[in-house]
């Protein structure tokens, strides 16, 4: 098991038969890594394999029946990553439709897939992440989950006891087979992992709030406020006081109506639903910002940093909060990085400002190909060609904002 304060970098990444990913070996800087390519190539597909490496399962699909390349029942993923003063570690990750997945660090098979949760701390931005705004609570708590599993053991522990205990409960709902005494004795347990995980939710909430209102402030310019809530059944009760007064209307629905599977959180700005408020680059600062504090309290939680994978976030930003971001990878204690962006001149001319310690590498038809990087030693001349090519192809925050009001 890594300890604390041991920062993993991935060196090298074999991927075989993963999404459209045939076979490809690459390796990898400690620092930034840039990864162009057109839509549609695969350079989200490698973010994932990256991703998949420290959390055995997609960022994207809840089946690994979609992560298959076309034609195959099996993929398999390694990864070699370097820590200081000790020797390297390899992951190796083999999926198949006849064995199922096995996960095993340095040839030695995990007895609990839970086991390798954290060992190597990731975080990630990417488009889909928009459904934390749009979509429904199921994926806000997903990107809860998905950070406190991380940091805590605990946590991940009560939440597999919790959806097993929740599985067996709705089971006896459906089938109509209620025996009274059995349902206390599941409404027990059920509470006692429920009051785990709603301390741990709520803590990470008050945390998170004051970190994201910085980054979006320093990415927005303080044009916007912005405010998280954490929404839970038990914020007035106990889990089992409340799954007792339900129990008829449970019975009645065939499936329990209350509990932390029910949790959610509320993004605002100004006051109001970012949702229905915020233009389209509002909420990709948010999202930014959101990804960014996660990062943060992680790096904070373990001693370093996790690797961030930043999937095509230039995207719907205009050029001043693309400045604003710049500023804040630079300024701030980042480790590895790997970035996509389909425009390779504008990640080029952003990337080489911030460090000398980089690797360009180009997707085309989902294999991959280092490129050399070209210096732009008139960097601020770049980057106002490149400010002009960004206003005629994208529409401004203002002026999105404007149309909206009808001004």
């Amino acid at each position: 098991m890594l300890c604390k304060k041991t920062m993993a970098i991935l060196k090298k990444i074999v991927i075989q038969d993963f999404r459209n990913i045939a076979f490809q070996e690459l390796t990898f800087s400690p620092n930034i890594n840039c990864i162009s390519g057109s839509n549609g190539e695969g350079k989200t597909n490698l973010m994932d394999a990256i991703w998949y490496l420290s959390m055995t399962k997609s960022a994207f699909f809840q089946s690994d029946k979609f992560n298959f390349r076309h034609g195959c029942s099996s993929f398999a993923l390694s990864g070699t990553y370097s820590m200081p003063s000790v020797p390297d570690t390899r992951i190796s990750i083999q999926v198949s439709e006849k064995d199922g997945k096995k996960v095993r660090k340095d040839d030695k098979a995990y007895s609990k897939l839970s086991s390798h949760i954290g060992q190597f701390p990731i975080v990630m931005v990417s488009p889909a992440d928009i459904s934390l705004v749009s979509e429904s609570g199921e994926d806000r708590r997903r990107f809860m989950n998905a950070v406190l599993s991380q940091m805590d053991p605990e946590y991940l522990a009560a939440m597999q006891q919790y959806n097993r205990l929740l599985f067996q409960r709705n089971k006896m709902l459906k089938d109509q087979s209620c025996d009274e005494a059995l349902l206390d004795v599941f409404d027990a347990k059920m509470n006692e992992y429920a009051e785990l995980i709603f301390a741990a939710r709520k803590a990470f909430v008050k945390d998170l709030l004051p970190v994201v209102t910085e980054y979006y402030a320093s990415l927005s310019g303080k044009s916007e406020t912005v405010s998280i809530a954490y929404k839970s059944d038990l914020e007035n009760d106990r889990l089992s006081d409340i799954l007792k007064s339900c129990r008829e209307k449970d019975k009645y629905l065939k499936f329990t109506s209350a509990g932390i599977q029910r949790d959610d959180l509320v993004f605002e700005m100004d006051g109001y639903p970012i949702r229905r408020c915020g233009s389209q680059g509002q909420q990709k600062s948010f999202l930014v910002s959101l990804k960014f504090a996660q990062y943060e309290i992680m790096k904070n939680d373990y001693g370093y940093p996790p690797i961030l994978l930043l999937d095509d976030v230039f995207d719907k930003l205009d050029m001043n909060r693309i400045s604003n971001l710049i500023g804040m990878v630079a300024g701030n204690e980042f480790g590895q990085i790997f970035i996509t962006d389909s425009n390779k001149v504008r990640m080029q001319g952003i990337v080489d400002k911030l460090t000398e310690d980089r690797k360009y590498l180009e997707c085309v038809r989902s294999c991959f190909e280092m490129f050399a990087a070209v210096i732009h030693r008139d960097f601020s001349r770049q980057f106002q060609l490149l400010k002009r090519e960004h206003s005629s192809s994208y529409v401004t925050d203002e002026a999105e904002e404007n149309g909206r009001k009808g001004t």
